[in-house]
């Protein structure tokens, strides 16, 4: 009968995830930041880069610690994440509809690796391996920063300025739309105005004719 895994084993079965993770994000990032068109967005996008790399050299620092070798295992949660991304970077957007796109996308990446380090660091410390928790620790507090700076861009103009760009097209459509509802009040306008018109005409003529009457009987007496 095999041996059953320990908590020991998923943890070295995550780590190796993680390390995946992060690797595929060093060739994410760059994509990402050439399609950005806020600057504020793109230097996040190329700080974000850097600390991956420095994240990438602590899980090797931590299976270091461990007395495992460095090896990664396929992170198939981060391929469809990265991949979900690459879609949205196709998409013909405006351009701060695009730098919405993009921070959705990237906060969807953070928000996996902050799950992922946060259970790393909870089974470290509970299987005693305190050093690698405190390496973890530092990394998870990047991606919540990460995390918190994309909220603050997207709160601070980028939202906005793409729900703004979509505005003038709603505002055409509905001046036409009243345009389409005056007409035929117009016109019908038109009509009464024309309706008096003959009214007068008819009038007048009958004026004419009472004259005439008039002064006809005159020329019998």
């Amino acid at each position: 009968m095999a041996e059953m895994g320990t908590l020991h084993d998923a943890f070295l079965d995550e780590l190796r995830d993680a390390y995946d993770a992060e690797k595929q994000l060093t060739k994410a990032l760059p994509k990402m930041a050439k399609a950005a068109r806020s600057p504020e967005l793109r230097s996040a996008f190329e700080t974000h880069l850097e600390e991956t790399r420095g994240q990438i050299g602590r899980l090797e620092e931590v299976f270091a610690a461990l007395g495992e070798k460095v090896r990664g295992k396929h992170c198939a949660g981060m391929a469809g994440i990265v991949e979900e991304g690459k879609s949205a970077m196709e998409e013909d957007f405006d351009e701060p509809t695009m730098d919405a796109a993009l921070i959705a996308s990237a906060q969807r990446v953070e928000h996996y690796e902050m799950a992922a380090y946060g259970t790393l660091v909870a089974w470290a410390r509970a299987v005693g391996h305190t050093e690698a928790a405190d390496l973890l620790e530092e990394t998870l507090e990047e991606e919540k920063a990460t995390d918190a700076k994309l909220t603050q861009l997207a709160e601070s103009g980028i939202n906005q300025a793409s729900a703004d760009a979509a505005r003038p097209s709603e505002e055409g459509d509905e001046d036409e739309e009243e345009e389409d509802e005056a007409g035929p009040a117009t016109r019908k306008t038109g009509g009464a105005s024309k309706s008096r018109g003959g009214g007068a005409k008819t009038s007048t003529s009958a004026k004419k004719g009472s004259a005439k009457k008039g002064s006809s009987g005159g020329r019998k007496r």
